[in-house]
């Protein structure tokens, strides 16, 4: 097929940027070329706020017809937790036809470099990010995160961790030179004299099978990574969040094209309800990587039964904080507090234990009880939402009934510190919207154990007595090493005890942030810069970005022949 976009123009219009990103993996400093404020939007062909909410109203009721070989029906059904039927059709796909014709245009793929790769990735981002309106309304209604964080999160901070993963890809397929002439003496015979060629080839199909939180956040990662390293990607969202994911499917199939390539390179398969496709597809031949974000069963199957493909799994995990002094008393109740209540603690980040000794705690305010500690976090978190407006703003929607019945089981699990409430939306007043709880537990007690050594996804903290700091450290190692942990968070003013808690996280491989007070939280990561997850405990098998998170998607292959 003619190209309308052509290597050269692509590596001109987009070389600057993977240069600074390779810098950025680098430095591990600040960066980011995609703007988080919505104003930043609507020159240079992109859209504005006023463009890009058109341009989501116009998909309800329509069919995104992707032009995939293989569709065999069209399926939808997704529903907002806003309340609004989102009523777009999709592709369902003949999987026996659909992965045949994306197997047939990676030779093209993979001959055209690891350069030419990247900037066709960055293309696709460019557009994307073109349109970031209209994804975080889309992101808004598939996941129920209020716009502001649909719009950071589901946006610029997604188009970062796609990136980030393209930089790793090109800087792991160019490590080896692509020649290399190779002469070995002989003494006084001719010396040997062979030339070297080295190839990055694909390992195959990449599947990304996506969450219903941060379908683009957690979805963008694998996607780039395989795309980026010779691999054509078949994305299979989650039933309740699909619309983000096809369209990015959309505008990545379109700039392949554009650029020469084949578009069956990245395809969509939606699926019936209740077909569990993912299942099927996860254990045929032809798929070679997997990237899973969702829960610890269905990860620990895949792990187990996707024997082909090289599986990146993002699970469930007990994040902790452990609490033991501080000279901040106000910042460090305010930090925790806005990361309780950030997306009704729909993140795989959010904490969930918060480990305080029971005789209390030293602060810049006096010493302060367990009791007084809880009932303070409580004022604190009360304080954050008590206006109705920014509650909303901060709190979104609960993503399904799943979560709504966790939040108001846990309540019954121990003596309830503050109590969740109901919030109404005036905009959409289907939206079940619910303030966090804090529950009490004791962890010297077998059955309080039970509830907190457990991830109770959703807006649920336990604030756990221990008998001593000592005893808190030892609960947290016990915490991750058993149940894993995306992030750890601790206060202390004492060096002692600062080395005590970062000496577990080395020893098991957990990400942890210090006496955070300001308006850094510890459910937050920067890409370039933070690693999501770790890899080196049960909560994922791999981190977000790294070398290792795409080096295992590409195999070098070498021909060599005399000089």
């Amino acid at each position: 097929m003619a190209a309308e976009l052509t290597a050269h123009e692509l590596i001109e219009k987009h070389r600057p940027t993977l240069d600074q990103a390779l810098e950025a993996i680098r430095t591990r400093a600040y960066w980011s070329p995609h703007p988080e404020h919505p104003k930043a939007y609507g020159e240079n062909g992109s859209l504005d706020a006023a463009a890009g909410k058109a341009a989501f109203d116009a998909l309800p009721g329509s069919r995104l017809d992707l032009g995939q070989p293989g569709t065999d029906d069209w399926v939808g059904g997704e529903v907002s937790p806003y309340g609004i039927e989102l009523d777009v059709s999709y592709p369902h796909a003949d999987v026996d036809v659909l992965i045949p014709a994306m197997r047939a245009g990676q030779r093209a793929w993979r001959d055209a470099g690891p350069e030419v790769r990247a900037v066709v990735c960055l293309e696709i981002l460019k557009r994307i990010s073109d349109r970031t309106h209209e994804f975080a309304h889309a992101v808004m209604h598939t996941s129920g995160q209020a716009f502001m964080m649909a719009f950071q999160a589901g946006g610029p901070h997604a188009q970062d961790r796609g990136l980030e993963a393209v930089a790793y890809a090109y800087a792991e397929q160019v490590r080896t030179p692509g020649t290399a002439e190779w002469t070995k003496p002989q003494g006084k015979r001719d010396p040997l004299a062979l030339t070297k060629r080295f190839t990055s080839v694909p390992r195959g199909i990449g599947l990304v099978i996506g969450c219903n939180t941060f379908p683009t956040w957690n979805g963008y990662p694998g996607l780039f990574a395989s795309l980026a390293t010779g691999n054509a990607v078949l994305v299979k969202p989650h039933p309740r969040a699909v619309l983000p994911l096809a369209l990015t499917v959309q505008v990545a199939r379109d700039v392949l094209a554009a650029a020469g390539f084949d578009p069956n390179l990245v395809a969509l398969t939606a699926e019936r309800p209740g077909e569990g496709v993912a299942k099927t597809l996860a254990t045929r031949p032809e798929i070679r990587i997997i990237d899973y974000t969702g829960s610890t069963s269905f990860g620990d199957w895949l792990e187990a039964n996707a024997r082909q493909a090289q599986v990146y799994t993002e699970k469930a995990g007990v994040n902790t904080v452990l609490v033991h002094s501080t000279d901040d008393y106000k910042g460090m109740l305010s930090n925790l507090a806005f990361s309780l209540s950030l997306y009704s603690g729909q993140m795989c980040t959010t904490p969930q234990n918060l480990l305080v000794p029971r005789d209390g705690i030293t602060t810049d305010q006096g010493p302060k009880t367990f009791d007084e500690f809880t009932a303070d976090l409580a004022r604190a978190v009360d304080g954050l939402l008590g206006d109705d407006a920014r509650a909303n703003a901060l709190l979104g929607a609960i993503v399904n009934p799943d979560v709504k019945a966790r939040l108001e089981a846990a309540a019954g699990l121990g003596e309830v510190a503050l109590a969740s409430r109901e919030i109404t939306n005036p905009e959409f007043p289907d939206a079940v919207v619910r303030t966090p709880v804090i529950v009490k537990l004791d962890g010297a007690k077998p059955d309080d154990e039970a509830a907190y050594m457990s991830e109770c996804f959703g807006p649920v903290s336990f604030a756990v007595a221990v008998d001593s700091v000592t005893d808190a450290v030892e609960l947290l190692r016990r915490t991750v090493r058993e149940k894993g942990a995306m992030t750890v968070g601790a206060y202390t003013t004492d060096t002692e005890t600062e080395r005590a808690v970062e000496d577990v996280c080395l020893e098991e491989a957990a990400q942890l942030s210090l006496n955070l007070t300001g308006g850094v939280y510890v459910n937050q990561t920067a890409a370039f810069s933070d690693f999501h997850g770790s890899g080196g405990n049960p909560a994922a098998n791999a981190a977000l970005t790294d070398g290792a998170f795409v080096a295992n998607r590409f195999r070098t292959v070498e021909v060599r022949r005399e000089a």
